[in-house]
């Protein structure tokens, strides 16, 4: 089979992908607010906010990764290395850390995520203005990337991951996996891109506060305690399927104009767009906007623009990119990645 044949091959199955992906939920109601680990569903990396999130097909930084895992492959030189910060909704504080290592056999990277919120007093019926103790909540995400250039056009790459998620006394924890591919068309400017987010097992709260003892209703007598628990269920995590497709619309040795688009298919509310625009002068200054969740029903979220400032040295690059993300009601979202690349 020559590559022609394999090329084609491989774009029937991207524009096959793309159809199941609206095709699938045709119902008029959502599954809004049955998944845990919601913090899974915050877009990493300045750059890839500013562009409204259609980030799965655009092949640059470690950040990558968490749209699609084989594009670590991608980052040219030893690898990078990257930390992002966003102030989230209502005070809450939201972290990455990255690095990924080129070698011949391919591609590894390792991510942290933390999502914590402030402390808060514990009120009770009794105590409405607090008992004298605090709780929080904080959840976190560790990852272990590999990926592969099978040849120069086509790379997968596979990411596993640790979720866990904590309020005040109890915990839940559970295992995922992304999948991704990507694929350089023949028409050089177009590259595709495929990923599957957050494959995993279900999350159940357990702690100490579920346990309890309680006399027995309508009973009394020698038996006045009888151990017990609350019953807790098990939640899915924001599985999502996402297609990608991401432009050079333009490029000279002073301006290029990149487009982004990506499909989103999750498995907890309706399928959308997101679309995106950079243009960069002299690959030293760039500016972008970009659009989320067009297409889906009472979303607050809309606008996004950020800048990126990029720096080279004999050995080094380095890069500082800012995004503003509008949240409707809930305000606005500002997010801001420190990256090199080595």
């Amino acid at each position: 089979m020559n590559n022609t044949i394999k090329s084609n091959l491989i774009i029937i199955m991207l524009i096959l992908s793309t159809l199941n992906l609206f095709a699938q939920n045709t119902e008029s109601t959502t599954k809004v607010g049955t998944t845990a680990g919601q913090f899974l569903k915050i877009g990493v990396g300045a750059r890839a906010n500013a562009m409204g999130g259609a980030y799965v097909a655009v092949d640059y930084g470690i950040e990558s990764s968490y749209w699609n895992p084989a594009l670590i492959s991608r980052i040219p030189g030893q690898g990078e290395a990257a930390f992002n910060h966003s102030t989230w909704l209502v005070d809450s504080q939201y972290d990455y850390v990255g690095i990924s290592f080129n070698a011949p056999a391919g591609s590894v990277g390792l991510s942290f995520i933390s999502f914590r919120v402030p402390d808060e007093k514990v009120r009770t019926v009794l105590f409405p203005e607090g008992t004298g103790q605090v709780w929080d909540a904080n959840s976190i995400a560790i990852g272990l990337t590999y990926a592969r250039n099978l040849t120069q056009e086509f790379s997968f790459g596979i990411t596993g991951k640790y979720i866990q998620e904590t309020i005040y006394n109890e915990s839940a924890q559970t295992f995922a996996v992304d999948l991704g591919i990507f694929y350089q068309t023949p028409w050089n400017p177009l590259k595709l891109g495929v990923s599957i987010i957050n494959y995993g097992g279900k999350m159940q709260l357990d702690g100490r506060d579920i346990y309890f003892n309680e006399a027995p209703i309508g009973e009394s007598g020698a038996v006045n305690e009888v151990p017990a628990q609350y019953r807790m269920d098990r939640f899915e995590i924001p599985l999502s399927l996402r297609f990608g497709l991401a432009l050079e619309a333009f490029k000279n040795e002073n301006i290029s104009v990149l487009l982004t688009s990506d499909g989103i298919h999750p498995n907890d509310n309706q399928e959308s767009i997101s679309t995106g625009l950079e243009v960069a002068l002299k690959e030293l200054i760039s500016l972008r906007a970009g659009y989320r969740t067009l297409f889906m029903d009472d979303s607050e979220q809309g606008l996004t623009l950020g800048f990126g400032l990029r720096h080279d040295t004999v050995a080094q690059n380095f890069r500082i990119d800012y995004a503003w993300a509008d949240y409707g009601l809930l305000h606005s979202v500002h997010f801001l990645t420190f990256s090199v690349k080595y």
